[in-house]
């Protein structure tokens, strides 16, 4: 480790672990697109309407939030409170909203579709909200499609449709990659439930590793192999890091790049008029024609000085109004039942393909898996997803062949259920 990380990794902990003050309000926020732009206004906006909370928004990287966050937790420490991903996972270190909020009902009635998402299994606490519902899906490079002469697959094809497609248009525009996904456990969790896959055991355990899986994984390796599918995404970072393909598409290298809803913002701002783009829906396998859905959640820790005022600020962000401004704004699915149902969003862009790109979401959103829509809300999906990114890391590298990455993923999940007294 070097000085300048050691110094980095100091200065986080001092921000995140120094004692709050009466009225001080801390939130470790992270963002995909532009919603810090927006959140600091909303902060903002709250702060000249309470002047008696100071809230301090701490805009960090994801990686600091996936990587740094749970080891703070588990020491006690961190914010007041979080945008995290790993939601279930840590679900035991939120804060219970319930006896705080001014109305728990409201809460119940706009939110309670994911509560379980966030909340330790058999309780009814108010951990939070979600700041969007996401879905996993694909964006194809259009222009790059159209100058090679080659038709975007349609909504019914496969991943070996998108293989054989993409690979022409690698061939015929001389593009570094045909094909990525984010070094992701949950992105690549979708396709893995295309071919059949399986992780929740008859005893709500974490299953083997099922043939769908190998299946699918089988194929990912080969896809990398042959230069199908980017190789760097995956083994240009260790262990469960990760690391998404985004900039990859947005530079115009890649043709097909399978990521999620989160990324259309993103890519409406960075791409432009550079080049045309769609949103693809998630390629079919022999199974189904999944995503995954999933999104993040602004969640209160339980180890703040000042609940409170945490409560307060929950509240005031988690009004109707607040969360449709918000959506609209930073062109996220609204999480709030209300909104959803009152319809009306306006999304805040002037770029069409970003309207079409959140229309196809939504459309995708209706092809969901069973089994995808239980994972969300299953304690040991992190588990799952951080022993693929792990071990299929690995054999992408040449360091493990991919059946034996099989079984140390197996390995892997068995001794995190035993670790846990399970």
């Amino acid at each position: 480790m070097t000085m300048k990380s050691i110094l980095a990794g100091a200065a986080l902990a001092l921000m995140s672990t120094t004692a709050a003050f009466a009225g001080d309000v801390r939130i470790m926020w992270y963002s995909d697109g532009v919603e810090g732009e927006v959140m600091k206004d909303l902060v903002d906006r709250f702060m000249k309407e309470n002047p008696g909370i100071n809230v301090i928004l701490d805009n960090v990287a994801y990686g600091v939030v996936r990587e740094q966050l749970p080891v703070q937790l588990e020491a006690g420490n961190g914010p007041d409170i979080a945008r995290v991903a790993q939601i279930k996972d840590l679900s035991r270190h939120w804060l219970d909203l319930r006896p705080l909020v001014k109305d728990p009902a409201y809460w119940d009635e706009n939110f309670g579709a994911q509560a379980d998402w966030m909340r330790p299994d058999g309780s009814n606490q108010i951990s939070g909200f979600m700041t969007q519902i996401t879905l996993t899906g694909g964006f194809a490079n259009k222009t790059l499609f159209d100058q090679a002469g080659v038709p975007v697959p349609g909504p019914d094809a496969s991943w070996e449709d998108w293989a054989a497609a993409t690979k022409k248009v690698k061939e015929s525009q001389q593009i570094p990659y045909a094909m990525a996904i984010d070094r992701s456990g949950h992105r690549i969790t979708a396709p893995l439930l295309s071919y059949g896959a399986n992780y929740i055991g008859a005893d709500d355990k974490p299953a083997p590793i099922d043939a769908g899986a190998k299946d699918y994984l089988t194929k990912f390796v080969g896809w990398v192999e042959d230069g199908t599918m980017a190789k760097d995404v995956w083994v240009s970072a260790a262990g469960t890091t990760y690391r998404a393909a985004a900039d990859d598409f947005i530079n115009g290298q890649l043709a097909f790049y399978y990521s999620g809803s989160w990324q259309v913002a993103n890519l409406a701002t960075k791409i432009g008029d550079n080049f045309d783009w769609v949103a693809t829906g998630s390629p079919c396998g022999p199974a189904a024609c999944t995503g995954m859905p999933g999104g993040a959640a602004l969640v209160a820790i339980k180890y703040t000085k000042n609940p409170k005022d945490v409560a307060t600020f929950m509240d005031w962000f988690a009004r109707e109004e607040i969360v449709k401004e918000f959506s609209e704004r930073t062109l996220f699915l609204p999480g709030h039942k209300a909104v959803v149902e009152k319809g009306g969003l306006s999304f805040k862009s002037d770029n069409e393909q970003a309207k079409a790109a959140l229309t196809k979401f939504v459309e995708a959103s209706k092809t969901t898996s069973d089994i995808a829509l239980k994972l969300p809300a299953w304690r040991w999906s992190d588990t799952f997803y951080a022993a693929i990114v792990t071990r299929v890391s690995q054999a992408l590298a040449g360091e493990l062949k991919i059946e034996d990455a099989f079984s140390r993923i197996d390995a892997d999940i068995a001794q995190k259920v035993k670790d846990a007294g399970q």
